[in-house]
């Protein structure tokens, strides 16, 4: 996969993970029953469990955000700093959600309960970090690439092509400025 590929993947899914998270935050704050197929509706109940802020912020608006700065990231000329960017953020995001999955798994009323508005931004963040890893390590600093193999359509070293004869210093020729 070439690293526009990569990028261009990368940028769906974050467009997706956005939806997610932006349908999640209208639900809160228009104060709707979020959609769920689980039996109970345990996506409400994960919704409305005191793991659904940080710091009075609702997780879902923290999501949205998170997902605009990957976006934002994956947009920008690319340079090491916003691959780094890229990568950090995905991390960060998947630490999260990872952090949250084991509060549904473990700890909210009801457990294990799962919310698959959280289940899907999971896999999202995890798909999204395994390719910022990728595209990380695959794009080496500038002026610093990596040796491409040797391969059929390469000539042998014994028969390429010559280097360019260089021209010998004229003799009796005063270098510039004395003469």
């Amino acid at each position: 996969m070439n690293g526009k590929l990569i990028v261009r993947v990368m940028i769906v899914l974050a467009l997706i993970g956005l939806g997610d998270a932006t349908y999640l935050t209208v639900v809160h704050y228009a104060g709707l029953t979020v959609a769920c197929t689980g039996a109970g509706n345990p996506c409400e109940t994960v919704q409305t469990s005191k793991y659904s802020f940080l710091a009075g912020i609702p997780v879902a608006l923290l999501g949205a955000i998170g997902y605009v700065l990957i976006i934002a990231t994956l947009l920008l000329r690319e340079r090491e700093w916003t691959r780094l960017s890229t990568l950090a953020l995905t991390l960060l995001g998947f630490g999260f959600s990872a952090y949250l999955t084991y509060r549904e798994s473990f700890t909210i009323t009801g457990h294990p309960i799962y919310c698959e508005w959280c289940v899907g931004s999971a896999i999202i963040l995890t798909l999204l970090l395994i390719l910022a890893i990728i595209r990380y390590l695959r794009s080496p600093l500038h002026g610093h690439h990596l040796p491409a193999p040797a391969g059929p359509a390469d000539p042998p070293a014994a028969v390429a092509a010559p280097a360019p004869k260089q021209r010998p210093p004229q003799r009796n020729q005063l270098p510039r400025g004395r003469r």
